[in-house]
C-alpha cells in the first residue's frame, strides 16, 4: 500500500512520479500492508495521521525533485473506496489556519480527528448492522436498487452504524465524516469538501437515481447523518482553490483548483478512458470487471456507482476470486505447467467447445458465492473429468461467460459500430492480457473486439485526466475530448465471424440454468 502522484502536461504526457510506501518510509505506524488488523481479524484500520504524513513525505520528495508547483493548474486524487475518516468538533477551524512553516502530520496530530484509526474497505466486522441496513430499505435487493448494492460490510454506512453503536463517545465529538478521498481534498481545501457521487455511490447510503442521500438509508444508519456528511456534489466540481498553506509552503499557484477528489475505482475507469458502451477486464489473480453504462439494473452481485466522468451516466464494477490462479492450475494439470501448451489447445479446440463447460470454483467466489467444481458435457450431464485439450477451453470459455453474464444482469449491452457510433470495446489489463489466445476466447464470448492498454497506474493517472476535465467541464466539455490526446488502446483480437451464432445458444442455456435448481445455479454462475 502506498500514495502515489501523478503529474501530466497539456499533451497528457507524465512528467512526474512519486511514491511513498506506508510500511517501509512510515514504520513507526506498525501497519501490515498499510492497515492494522485487529485480534478479531474482521476489523481493520489505517491510522489517519499516517495517511497525512505520507502525504508530507510525497509533497517534499517532489519539490526535491525539482517539480515546479506554480505551474500546476489543477489537481485531483482519489483515495480507497469505502474507507472513512471522522472529524473532531473544530477541526474545520484547524484547516482553516494551518501555519506553512510547519508539516500537515504535526498541525493535525492533536484535537482533530475523532477516530484516530479509521475503518477501511478490508473491515468485515459490520454483519449485524447490514442485516439492519436491509430489513429497514425493505430487503437486499431494494437496498441495491436505491443505493447501487446490497449492503456490504465494507461500505461507509454499516461502518458509521456500528461506530456509532460501540463508540457513542467518539461519534457524539465528530463534526464531519468524511470518506478517504474527499479527506484527502480537505487538506489540499483548507477545509471540509464534499464527497463526489461516484465514491459516494459505495456507502450504501447515496440513491444513485437522485444523487442525494437516500433518507430511508440515513435514518436506518445514524441520526442527522446528512449533516455530518454534507452535501454531494458532481465528480467533475471544482471545489475551490488550493488553500494558502500549499501555496506557501510549497508554492502552489494561488489559482490552482482542486477538482473533487473520488474512489480508486471510478478513478480507474477514468485512467483506462472508458467509453459509452466500453467494458474493461482486468485479468489477474482476481477478475474485475468494468462497465460503463447508461441504464443500470443493480443486483445482489456486483456495484453500481454514478459515473465519475459523465454526470447522468453509470458505472459498474464486478469482482470475480477465482481469476489467474484458476487458470494456473488448469494450466499445470492439463498443458504441462505451459502457457504455449496452453495456448495450442485453445486454438486446436473450436469455438463453443463443442458444447463442453466447466464452471470453476475453487475458492469462495465473490460473484456469486458459491463454491466448486463443476463440468457439463454436451448432453448438459454433471461429468467428473474432460480431457486435457477440452479442460483448458471449457475454464477459459466458462470464466468469461460468466463475466458476460453478470455483466447483462447489471444492464450492460454490446453495441455494434453503426454509422458514426462506436461499437462496444472490451479493454484487457493484467497479466494474462499478454496471452493473444486467452485474449481471442474473451473477443469471442463478448462477441466484441479487444484491446489492450499498458496501466501500471491507471487510478493516479485517472486522478490527473479528471483534474484536466474539471478545468472545462462546466463549459460542457466531454471527458473523451479532454483526454483525445492520450495513447490509444491497441487491437489484438476480434470475434470470429461464427461468434455469436455459437455462442449464443450457450449463453442461453446458462441463462436458463441461472433460474433453475441451485445446482444448476452454480452452473451458469
Amino acid at each position: 500500500m502506498k500514495l502515489k502522484a501523478v503529474v501530466i502536461d497539456g499533451e497528457l504526457r507524465v512528467v512526474h512520479q512519486s511514491g511513498v510506501q506506508f510500511d517501509a518510509e512510515l514504520p513507526e505506524f506498525r501497519t501490515q500492508g498499510g492497515v492494522h488488523i485487529h485480534t478479531d481479524r474482521l476489523t481493520v484500520t489505517s491510522p489517519v495521521l499516517m495517511w497525512v504524513k505520507a502525504l508530507d513525505l510525497l509533497l517534499d520528495k517532489m519539490k526535491r525533485a525539482g517539480l515546479d508547483f506554480s505551474r500546476v493548474r489543477a489537481l485531483s486524487g482519489s483515495g480507497q473506496q469505502h474507507g472513512s475518516v471522522f472529524w473532531r468538533r473544530g477541526a474545520s477551524e484547524t484547516l482553516k489556519h494551518l501555519d506553512p512553516d510547519q508539516d500537515l502530520h504535526q498541525l493535525l496530530q492533536v484535537c482533530v480527528f475523532s477516530v484516530s484509526d479509521s475503518p477501511v474497505w478490508m473491515d468485515s466486522s459490520s454483519t449485524q448492522q447490514c442485516e439492519d441496513l436491509q430489513a429497514a430499505a425493505g430487503g437486499a435487493l431494494r437496498l441495491a436498487e436505491i443505493t447501487g448494492s446490497r449492503a456490504y460490510e465494507r461500505f461507509t454506512g454499516n461502518q458509521i452504524a456500528k461506530l456509532r453503536q460501540t463508540r457513542a463517545e467518539e461519534f457524539q465529538d465528530t463534526e464531519r465524516i468524511s470518506l478517504v478521498s474527499s479527506f484527502a481534498a480537505s487538506l489540499f481545501l483548507g477545509g471540509y469538501a464534499a464527497i463526489d457521487y461516484s465514491d459516494g455511490s459505495g456507502m450504501n447510503l447515496l440513491d444513485i437515481r437522485t444523487r442525494n442521500w437516500s433518507e430511508i438509508c440515513l435514518q436506518a444508519t445514524a441520526p442527522h447523518l446528512d449533516q455530518l456528511l454534507g452535501a454531494p456534489l458532481p465528480s467533475t466540481s471544482v471545489l475551490g482553490p488550493v488553500s494558502s498553506y500549499f501555496v506557501h509552503r510549497y508554492g502552489f499557484s494561488e489559482s490552482c483548483s482542486v477538482v473533487a477528489f473520488t474512489g480508486d475505482n471510478p478513478a480507474s475507469l477514468a485512467g483506462m478512458r472508458l467509453q459509452p458502451g466500453d467494458v474493461a477486464v482486468s485479468l489477474g489473480t482476481s477478475d474485475t470487471v468494468f462497465l460503463w453504462l447508461q441504464q443500470p439494473r443493480p443486483a445482489l452481485e456486483g456495484h453500481v456507482f454514478c459515473n465519475p466522468v459523465e454526470q447522468q451516466e453509470y458505472m459498474a464494477l464486478l469482482c470475480f476470486k477465482n481469476g489467474s490462479l484458476t487458470r494456473e492450475r488448469v494450466r499445470n494439470e492439463c498443458a504441462g505447467a505451459s502457457w504455449e501448451l496452453f495456448s495450442a489447445a485453445l486454438r486446436d479446440t473450436p469455438l463453443g467447445n463443442h458444447g463442453n463447460i466447466g464452471f470453476y470454483f475453487e475458492t469462495m467466489e465473490i460473484t456469486p458465492p458459491v463454491i466448486g467444481v463443476h463440468r457439463f458435457d454436451s448432453a448438459d450431464c454433471e461429468v467428473s473429468s474432460l480431457s486435457p485439450q477440452v479442460e483448458v477451453r471449457a475454464v477459459v470459455e466458462g470464466q468469461f461467460l460468466s463475466r458476460r453474464l453478470h455483466a447483462e444482469r447489471l444492464g450492460y449491452s454490446i453495441r455494434h459500430f453503426v454509422f458514426s457510433v462506436p461499437g462496444t470495446r472490451v479493454l484487457a489489463t493484467g497479466g494474462a492480457s499478454s496471452n493473444k489466445e486467452i485474449l481471442q476466447v474473451l473477443s469471442d464470448v463478448f462477441n466484441a473486439p479487444v484491446y489492450t492498454i499498458d496501466l501500471s497506474d491507471s487510478t493516479c493517472l485517472g486522478s490527473a485526466y479528471r483534474a484536466l476535465h474539471g478545468l472545462v467541464a462546466e463549459s460542457g466539455a466531454s471527458f473523451v475530448d479532454v483526454v483525445k490526446k492520450a495513447p490509444e488502446p491497441r487491437l489484438v483480437a476480434t470475434p470470429h465471424p461464427k461468434a455469436k451464432e455459437v455462442r449464443r445458444p450457450l449463453y442461453d442455456d446458462a441463462l436458463l440454468a441461472s433460474e433453475a435448481e441451485p445446482l444448476e445455479q452454480v452452473k451458469m454462475m
